[in-house]
């Protein structure tokens, strides 16, 4: 039996919007002083604080019968790691760049070596730098052209607001350099001693670029861009060439670069092409594309649904001059492409499944790298270097662990240059993977990825972890986890669905499932579950359903529409109270997400579509599954108290005796614990809440009476 049930105070607010009452008695869990809370925890209202903590302590009682499974749990996917794993070095001129971590450490060490056979030299080590701090996450780690120096960022409170420093690599120490508020993305310049960095602005909006000149006070630095747009987001990042810097600006349909170039310390940015809504666009560049130094723009410019591949003469890249390379083709949606010295690579997704393909600029022929598996997964990895001989790609499926290749461009040969370990051992003809096709209820054919150990019984028996996601256009790929071989080895079916909102079959599987729209994600992902029942993998009392951030609300609106489907729900940082969300522009990311939900503000027909499906405002009585909701204190892009408020919500609503449990990690953001071990710990939480809402545990998880 669990201790008694918190109860948040009701205190309720009401406004009036569009016509409608809205009326919110946990309004008041939303601190006044968030933006400081962000950076310090300690400063959270003590009312708050009481709350949260009630209901961590709340959690943890609902968990303490089981404190040998979890070290039992953490133990298992701990000895599924290699300790001391390294990257295939990467090379960049004279050295070799990679990662590694040591045995029992939490956080990457960085290094290289020099080629060819030179000894290790550790440039930043992690764990050090994380000593003594409640949170470390360790973000960007840039070297400078001439190997002299290494920029890194790192935040130290799980809010995203990263310091950038900077280490000179012949002596190991940091220059007197410490710029705070920054999004961590680092770009240096061609001498060496140049760096661009993004700040964000008092709304916690990544909009401000500055140029810094090592050996200057940063309160000196130049601003060369400031985004106009509330709604946009700025990030930096490179071609491939290396001749230039990319300014990326966009939100969730329309997209503008600048270019700036590395070689000149004073470059201003220059306009690729001027931003057209619903318009997206990402550039590469290429000396000598048929002899011109050009761009190559991935777009969907010109109706192209999927993505095309356009080239653009660098003295005039406007929309105007653009012209196809590789033309659009309805359901081959292109995901991203690299231009390198001789090739054109392209990672483009048919029919569900990733490929990659080869365009020669030589003679324009082409070739694809050719896969078996009924489902897997691909990532390119597109190095420092523009003229290699080899492309390197990362392989899995959710049996084969990762595998990293390198593929030789001219011969068409392939070699494995590492291999995922398993030191606890893993052979992967002891499991399954599927591809299945739930039926929608409009006929769309869901996409549904299965892993389960051989011999599972397909009788309707098996306990079935159902995972989903479904915003802004990102496909689950149906890869390797070594944690997810906990429930898959006591019997459970893993099941992942591709609902849309997510472009794992093209774009418009995404925009079918947006503003309007949404809906389709909701029904998608009940249409998976009624699919794994009819056919024998599971049944409604053994199903728990899985999802983190827009998949939070994803379940919470499953849990409003389905709760008989479902016997628990994990919602992770769950983005739940999406209309008070997107009413608020003062909040970072709500400008930037009325393209993927609309403005409710403005709108009044967004308002009425939101209002009609966010979780927070659709709580009702009814018997809900069991729920486990994870909340981070200092995250900003869902704000610990959107799950708080679902929970207390949902407190007052529920009819059935199963439980309800919040836990806020007081210390850390939306990605969790940042060591890599400590993140076990509430992976372990989750497959315990799993295991016990389907009876595997006993005693049940089942509340005191209301």
């Amino acid at each position: 039996m669990l201790p008694e049930i918190p109860r948040a105070p009701r205190r309720p607010t009401t406004r009036t919007v569009h016509g409608t009452a809205l009326t919110d008695a946990y309004a008041w869990l939303r601190a006044d002083n968030w933006r400081e809370v962000m950076r310090d925890p300690a400063v959270l209202a003590g009312d708050i604080r009481t709350y949260l903590e009630a209901e961590n302590a709340y959690s943890d009682a609902a968990f303490a019968p089981h404190g040998a499974l979890k070290d039992g749990l953490v133990a298992e996917m701990r000895g599924r790691i290699k300790e001391d794993d390294a990257n295939v070095p990467s090379p960049d001129g004279p050295f070799a760049y990679y990662s590694r971590h040591r045995m029992g450490g939490q956080h990457p060490l960085v290094c290289r070596k020099a080629l060819p056979e030179g000894d290790e030299a550790i440039l930043l080590d992690g764990d050090a730098e994380a000593a003594g701090k409640a949170y470390f996450h360790l973000g960007p780690v840039r070297h400078s052209a001439d190997h002299r120096r290494l920029a890194f960022a790192a935040d130290e409170a799980g809010s995203e607001l990263f310091t950038i420093r900077v280490r000179d690599l012949a002596s190991g120490q940091d220059l007197p350099l410490a710029i705070a508020d920054t999004t961590g993305d680092l770009l240096w310049g061609a001498d060496g001693a140049t760096l661009y960095y993004i700040r964000r602005d008092a709304e916690h909006r990544p909009s401000l670029v500055y140029r810094h000149r090592i050996g200057t006070d940063p309160a000196t630095d130049e601003l060369i861009y400031q985004e106009p747009d509330k709604g946009f987001f700025v990030s930096l990042g490179e071609t491939q060439s290396k001749a230039f810097g990319l300014i990326a600006c966009g939100d969730h349909e329309t997209s503008e670069a600048h270019l700036l170039d590395l070689a000149d310390p004073a470059a201003r940015p220059r306009l690729v092409a001027a931003r057209t809504v619903g318009v997206r666009y990402d550039v590469e560049h290429h000396p000598s594309v048929k002899g011109t130094d050009s761009l190559v723009i991935l777009t969907n410019a010109d109706g192209a649904e999927d993505f095309k591949i356009v080239t653009a003469p660098m003295a005039d890249p406007a929309r105007a001059n653009w012209r196809d390379l590789v033309p659009h083709r309805a359901g081959r949606m292109i995901l991203s492409h690299t231009a390198y010295r001789h090739h054109l690579v392209r990672l483009e997704r048919q029919d569900g499944l990733p490929r990659i393909v080869l365009h020669a600029w030589a003679d324009g022929a082409e070739h694809a790298i050719a896969f078996a598996e009924e489902a897997y997964s691909l990532g390119l990895n597109g190095g420092y270097e523009f003229d290699p001989a080899t492309l390197r790609f990362t392989y899995a499926s959710m049996t084969t662990p990762s595998e990293v290749w390198a593929y030789d461009m001219a011969a068409r040969t392939r070699e494995l240059l590492k291999r995922q370990e398993v030191p606890s051992g893993h052979d992967p003809a002891a499991y399954v993977t599927r591809r299945l096709f739930a039926t929608a209820p409009d006929g769309e054919q869901v996409p549904v990825s299965l892993l389960y150990k051989a011999g599972t019984p397909l009788d309707g028996s098996a306990p079935c972890l159902l995972y989903g996601y479904g915003a802004y256009g990102i496909a689950m790929p149906a890869g390797f986890s070594t944690s997810r071989l906990s429930l898959v080895d006591r019997g459970f079916v893993y099941a992942i669905a591709h609902v849309r909102g997510g472009t794992d079959k093209g774009w418009r599987w995404y925009a079918d499932g947006k503003l309007a729209k949404k809906t389709h994600t909701f029904t998608d992902f009940i249409a998976a579950a009624e699919h794994l029942v009819a056919h024998g993998f599971t049944r409604p009392e053994r199903i728990v359903a899985q999802g983190g951030s827009a998949g939070g609300m994803l379940m919470g609106a499953i849990a409003n529409m389905r709760p008989d489907l479902f016997a628990g729900i994990v919602a992770e940082v769950p983005f739940v109270d999406v209309l008070a969300t997107m009413l608020d522009d003062t909040l970072p990311l709500t400008p930037p997400e009325w393209p993927e939900w609309g403005n409710p503000i403005r709108d009044p027909e967004a308002f009425r579509t939101i209002l009609g499906y966010s979780p927070v405002d659709n709580v009702r009585p009814q018997a809900y599954p069991a729920i486990f909701a994870l909340a981070g204190l200092t995250d900003p892009r869902v704000t610990y108290w959107e799950p708080a408020k679902w929970v207390a919500r949902l407190r007052e609503a529920n009819t059935s005796s199963r439980p309800i449990l919040l836990r806020t990690n007081m210390e850390a953001g939306h990605g969790g614990a940042a060591g890599r071990f400590d993140r076990l710990e509430e992976v372990a939480l989750v497959y315990i809440f799993a295991l016990k809402t389907v009876g595997l545990l006993e005693p049940r998880m089942e509340s005191v009476p209301a």
